[in-house]
């Protein structure tokens, strides 16, 4: 495969702890990195990282590094890259801008491992990602991804009732005017503008090359009881569909506990063949 890196010199490369008034408001404060993710999210992906061999990974979208700081505690070597890379808020660690949706700054076959959580769901080509991701990572490297869970059975019945889940409002224009303004011009920090649900997800990855390890959610969500009647249902339904139904349309999957008893989010980790 050739390589499609952007030339070093071309890429916006610093380090820099970035100060309050850089920031949108939404983001502003005299303070370190904190995570803009669900709680539990980066707890999961540190548990599943924690027992691999140290290497280099690359965190994009990074955001301010909040899980880069994390993953340098526990002695791995981070590359950083965001599509605002002036939010970062970590002394140095290298920090590139780049756009998921297009060629990232770096060249193939560079990183052992790709930490992406939630930002697939805010870029104009989740397919590019994925390769990507293959391109950047050596064989045998580990991707971990997360995006918001669609699936889930709180927000299946939301989009029963009012045509929507919660990640995924109408982007009325009084709607997008205040994320304008909440984001000082910034938008793509909070517009989700491309859904995808597991099926897509396994989909892309085994496209490219990827053997899902494991899926996993970030925390168990409280009032997920209420919905016991209709999680009995539909996983009866599926145990009545004839095996060769069920493995065709990864019914166990779609049914299991990460998915359809997900919390917020849901965390893929596979690996690049």
């Amino acid at each position: 495969m050739p390589d499609l890196a952007i030339p070093e010199a071309a890429a916006n490369t610093a380090t820099r702890t970035v100060k309050p008034a850089d920031h949108p408001p939404l983001l502003a404060g005299d303070r370190g990195p904190i995570p803009v993710s669900r709680p539990g999210l980066h707890e999961t992906v540190l548990a599943i990282l924690r027992p691999l061999p140290r290497g280099l990974v690359l965190d994009c979208p990074t955001g301010e590094g909040a899980l880069a700081q994390d993953l340098i505690r526990e002695g791995f070597e981070l590359r950083c890259c965001d599509l605002y890379s002036e939010l970062f808020r970590l002394d140095g660690v290298e920090i590139k801008r780049g756009d998921l949706s297009g060629t990232l700054p770096y060249s193939s076959g560079s990183f052992d491992y790709i930490t992406s959580l939630d930002g697939l769901e805010h870029i104009d080509s989740p397919p590019q990602a994925f390769r990507e991701y293959r391109r950047l990572l050596k064989p045998g490297g580990h991707l971990i991804i997360s995006v918001p869970n669609i699936m889930n059975i709180e927000e299946r019945v939301k989009w029963l009732l009012f045509g929507y889940t919660s990640h995924f409002k109408p982007l009325s224009e009084q709607y997008k005017a205040k994320i304008h303004e909440d984001c000082a011009g910034m938008d793509e920090i909070v517009v989700h503008a491309n859904p995808i649900g597991y099926t897509e997800l396994r989909y892309f990855l085994e496209k490219n090359g990827f053997a899902i390890q494991g899926v996993y959610r970030d925390r168990r969500k409280a009032n997920q009881w209420l919905y016991w009647p209709l999680v009995a249902l539909i996983r009866l339904v599926g145990k009545l569909t004839p095996a060769a139904r069920r493995k065709d349309r990864w019914t166990e999957e779609l049914a299991s506990d990460p998915v359809l008893l997900g919390g917020n989010t849901i965390i893929i980790h596979s690996i690049r063949g």
